[in-house]
């Protein structure tokens, strides 16, 4: 009886812990669902730029192609070779998978450093990079995980699960456990970087205004694209793995 109060109270305060957040958030009410609506804003101006500049690369394509065309013919090749060092010659049907988490998550970390976010102001809280909320980077982490797990059924159909008594059944705790500690590092080495970064500008901005910020924000924008090329990076690797079976 010990045992089950001891366990009831540690699930009570985890609950409470659940419920502790940081700053201030401002909410919106959608069918019964409390979201935070500063992300949904921030989110969705990221999915207008890029929906924007996909529309202006494919609107008039050019035999002889213009700088903006070899711009985004440049990415479009660096997520290409991304994927298929990753996943292997299957690359081709995860191509927009990689591409679209990749370009959502550079544009996302580059707006908390390049738009003036703090104007706009909010009833509660403020906008910020939507990469800067755990809920983000939580649910891009998400989806990782189902998409990895589809590739391995889709190629393996249910033998994929035989990965986890391999190689000896003695693994099979550790490797159900990998299954967890995927999409958490995938999720909080995004959010604490990003978070990280926005906090050190603006301690900076506050304490020396003029010159010193400067070179930080520019290492951020550096880093920003750092963490984005990670997160791309060992989302191809995991597809790749869950359809070979090694890596």
């Amino acid at each position: 009886m010990n045992v089950l109060s001891c366990s009831i109270n540690t699930l009570n305060g985890l609950y409470d812990i659940s419920g502790v957040e940081v700053g201030q958030h401002f909410y919106w009410k959608i069918g019964g669902f409390q979201v935070h609506g500063q992300v949904l804003i921030t989110s969705w101006v990221v999915i207008a730029i890029l929906l924007g500049s996909a529309t202006l690369a494919v609107r008039n394509p050019q035999t002889i192609p213009t700088s903006g065309q070899n711009f985004f013919e440049y990415v479009l090749e660096f997520i290409r070779d991304v994927s298929k060092t990753q996943i292997g010659e299957e690359y081709g049907p995860w191509v927009p998978f990689i591409g679209t988490m990749f370009l959502f998550i550079f544009v996302s970390n580059w707006s908390g450093a390049l738009l003036p976010w703090k104007i706009i102001q909010l009833p509660h809280g403020e906008l910020a990079a939507p990469t800067n909320d755990i809920n983000t980077t939580v649910a891009l982490a998400l989806l990782t995980s189902v998409a990895y797990f589809y590739a391995g059924l889709t190629k393996k159909g249910l033998g994929y699960f035989g990965k986890y008594i391999q190689p000896t059944p003695i693994l099979l705790p550790i490797n159900i456990l990998e299954d967890f500690t995927k999409p958490l590092s995938l999720s909080f080495r995004l959010f604490g970087n990003i978070l990280a970064d926005e906090l050190v500008v603006v301690v900076l901005v506050s304490l020396v205004p003029s010159v010193v910020p400067i070179p930080v924000m520019f290492l951020g924008l550096f880093t920003s694209g750092i963490q984005a090329l990670i997160f791309a990076t060992l989302a191809a690797a995991y597809i790749g793995e869950s359809m070979e079976g090694h890596h």
